[in-house]
C-alpha cells in the first residue's frame, strides 16, 4: 500500500530520510512549477522550491492534519515566494518590465509556433513580454492567486487555503488580478 503524504509528513517529524525523498519525488515538479510561475525567474523558483523542502524537514511535526499535506505545503511555498517578491520589490524599480532571468540581448524562449513566419514569433514575444508586465503590477498576493488558479486549475476553496485568507477574499484577489491584467493588456496594445 502506498503511504498518503500526511503519512510521510508524520515519518519525516520522525527524521525518515526515505519518506522526505518520497514527499520530494511527488510534490518537486509542481512546487518549482508554482514558484517559478509566481516569480518569474527559474534561478529563484529552484532557490524557493528547496527551501519550502527544507521548511517541511524542519517543521513537520508542526503539520496538524486539519488540511491535506499538498494544502500545507503549496501555502508554505506561496508564501516562501510572496516574501521573496516583497524583498526584492527594490529590483523591480531598478530594472522595470522585466525579470532576473531576462537577458537583454536573448529573447524569450516561446514554444515552437503552430504558424509558420517570424511575424507569429514576434505576436507572441511582444505578448509574453507585456503579460510578464502585467502581472509584475500585481502585489505577490494577487499574482499568487491568479496563478494558482490559471496554471495550477485550483479553486477558490483551495487558494484561500494557501494565501490564510476566506474563500470571499481569494475570489476577489483573483478577480482584481484579472481585472488588472486585462487593462493593462488592453492599454498596452
Amino acid at each position: 500500500m502506498v503511504p498518503s503524504d500526511e503519512e510521510l509528513c508524520r515519518q519525516v517529524a520522525e527524521h525518515n530520510a526515505a519518506a522526505f525523498e518520497t514527499l520530494l519525488d511527488r510534490h518537486q515538479a509542481r512546487a518549482f512549477r508554482i514558484a517559478c510561475s509566481i516569480l518569474g525567474s527559474e534561478a529563484d523558483a529552484r532557490d524557493v522550491s528547496q527551501d519550502a523542502f527544507i521548511r517541511v524537514y524542519e517543521s513537520a511535526g508542526k503539520f496538524d492534519g486539519r488540511s491535506r499535506f499538498s494544502t500545507w505545503f503549496y501555502r508554505i511555498v506561496v508564501n516562501l515566494c510572496i516574501d521573496h517578491k516583497r524583498r526584492n520589490k527594490w529590483w523591480r524599480k531598478m530594472v522595470p518590465f522585466s525579470t532576473p532571468d531576462d537577458d537583454p540581448e536573448t529573447p524569450p524562449v516561446d514554444p515552437p509556433s503552430l504558424e509558420p513566419g517570424p511575424e507569429a514569433d514576434a505576436i507572441r514575444s511582444d505578448s509574453a513580454r507585456r503579460l510578464r508586465s502585467a502581472l509584475d503590477g500585481l502585489s505577490p498576493t494577487q499574482r499568487a492567486a491568479v496563478l494558482l488558479q490559471t496554471e495550477e486549475d485550483l479553486t477558490s476553496r483551495e487558494i484561500a487555503e494557501i494565501l490564510e485568507c476566506s474563500e470571499s477574499t481569494a475570489r476577489v484577489h483573483i478577480h482584481r488580478a484579472l481585472a488588472h491584467l486585462k487593462k493593462t493588456m488592453r492599454e498596452d496594445r
